[in-house]
């Protein structure tokens, strides 16, 4: 059944983007199928109801809420969204009477232009259509102005139907996600990689992430929520999934046996296994990366063909040829801009003078000197998170406490003076929690925090806010009485 709006729905017409429209019969029928999918999905992700008429280069879409035309548009595969004002017979008399009414309060002491568009048998031509109801519109606009309207009125006429509208939300573009395979990405958090997964999803590639966690539980709670934007407002159609797999050790046995101006080749090379590991469990068919050309010491051209060198699926780098301010343009258009900025680099294991044109076989010399099966076990064991499943309370909870204290972590006592004097974890700072939460901005950003205070409460509040800011700070679980527990088992005095 065709979708008509009603007093309670809303009518949309969605344009379906040239690279779709121009396949092949039966490619761009799968194309089309796998976009209606999509949409379907997008719409009922943000509980809008909707039915679908998929037509051969245009759909029109009956749905609930006025959110559906942005929604749609951000689907990959569309060209242009537009809400239908009008739907009536393809008369010609009847598409001027209507437009008149529609559109004379709007265009009144306005430029406008009419455009029009037909296709199938008609009595009429879309230039009639432009020059009759454009006459009509004269009488109540301040003048035509086809080049610079203040007001641009639309007609489709299309067979039996003619349908009138206003504007138009541009589209992504692109192919429907799914139509080409699927890939993993190496994610890190930083404006990069997400960028990267980005231009992929929009070239039809449903994409699942691989993030090698070198730090902790903040540092992946910063990675999952970059994921997720791309999860819920870019991957429609899809269930990407991220991969944590715990680099710690991986790193801690690189450091010690390889020289330290390779360190980050190799690092890379074993970042490389790991996502080529999970694709291949997946079925997946590539690598993407954040990789652009000199942006860091690992990424020269000399570096990037020996890091090369340990993948068999292809690798594809879309941001190549970027710079850094292209890249942060795009993660602003994406959404994941604001919280890459406070994502800390993990990366940073340089020596002072690393490797900048390494050869081949002499990055797969150092790596060899790597216990290869710490990194199989970190994959195997990796964590497997479901992004689009994920609620807010996912990505605060798991992630807020601590039940140890870290070696190095700084350890600030959040309670009352008198309750420090008392006792107070060895080594702990006192730090008054309002003053805490309105100034933890003069602490250095590259330590580990874990605060405590009576119950862990208030400490969790200021904790997530800090991890919001890049800090990996956690509260300590169980407040102070399971962290005096903790002290006795570590060997510390019950009292200080």
């Amino acid at each position: 059944m065709t979708p008509k709006a009603t007093p309670d729905t809303l009518l949309f017409l969605v344009r379906v983007a040239p690279e779709v429209a121009t396949k092949a019969r039966r490619t761009r029928r799968r194309f089309q199928q796998q976009l209606v999918r999509n949409l379907r999905d997008a719409l009922a992700a943000a509980h809008i109801d909707c039915r679908i008429d998929a037509r051969w280069s245009r759909m029109l879409v009956e749905a609930s809420d006025r959110a559906a035309l942005k929604r749609m548009a951000s689907v990959f595969g569309v060209s242009s969204v537009s809400e239908v004002e009008a739907r009536l017979p393809a008369d010609l008399d009847e598409i001027v009477r209507t437009g008149e009414t529609l559109f004379a309060d709007r265009v009144r002491d306005r430029k406008f232009a009419v455009r029009a568009r037909r296709v199938g048998t008609h009595p009429f031509t879309a230039q009639d259509v432009k020059v009759r109801l454009g006459a009509a519109l004269d009488r109540h606009a301040a003048s035509v102005d086809l080049s610079h309207p203040d007001v641009t009125v639309s007609v489709e006429v299309r067979d039996e139907e003619a349908f009138l509208f206003s504007g138009r939300e541009r589209g992504a573009g692109g192919l429907p996600v799914g139509v080409e395979g699927q890939a993993v990405c190496l994610i890190s958090g930083g404006f990069d990689s997400a960028v990267a997964a980005w231009l992929m999803l929009k070239r039809g590639i449903a994409v699942d992430y691989v993030f090698c966690n070198l730090s902790g539980e903040a540092y992946e709670r910063a990675v999952v929520s970059v994921a997720k934007i791309l999860a819920d407002e870019w991957s429609f159609g899809t269930r990407p999934r991220i991969h944590a797999v715990d680099f710690v050790p991986v790193v801690d046995a690189l450091k010690a046996t390889v020289q330290p101006k390779y360190w980050q080749v190799v690092l890379k090379r074993l970042m490389y296994r790991a996502a080529e590991a999970v694709a291949h469990d997946l079925r997946g068919e590539a690598i993407i990366t954040g990789e652009a050309v000199g942006q860091v010491s690992s990424q020269t051209l000399g570096n990037l063909r020996a890091i090369d060198d340990v993948a068999s699926l292809p690798v594809f780098r879309p941001l190549l040829g970027l710079d850094k301010l292209e890249i942060i343009a795009l993660a602003e258009r994406i959404g994941t801009a604001v919280l890459s900025a406070h994502v800390r680099e993990y990366c940073a294991i340089l020596p002072d003078r690393p490797v900048t044109h390494a050869k081949p076989a002499a990055a797969r010399d150092e790596e060899s000197h790597v216990d290869l099966s710490l990194l199989q076990r970190a994959v195997a064991e990796r964590k497997v998170l479901d992004l689009r499943a994920l609620r807010d309370v996912d990505l605060v909870q798991p992630y807020l406490f601590a039940s140890e204290i870290p070696e190095g972590a700084a350890v600030l006592d959040c309670r009352e003076p008198h309750h420090f004097q008392h006792w107070h974890y060895p080594g702990a700072e006192r730090r008054d929690i309002a003053e805490l939460a309105a100034h933890f901005h003069r602490l250095d950003k590259t330590r580990t925090y874990v605060l405590y205070c009576a119950f862990g409460v208030q400490t969790a509040y200021v904790a997530e806010v800090m991890q919001r800011e890049g800090y990996e700070a956690y509260s300590f679980k169980g407040g102070v009485r399971r962290l005096m527990q903790y002290a006795r088992e570590q060997g510390h005095p019950a009292t200080v």
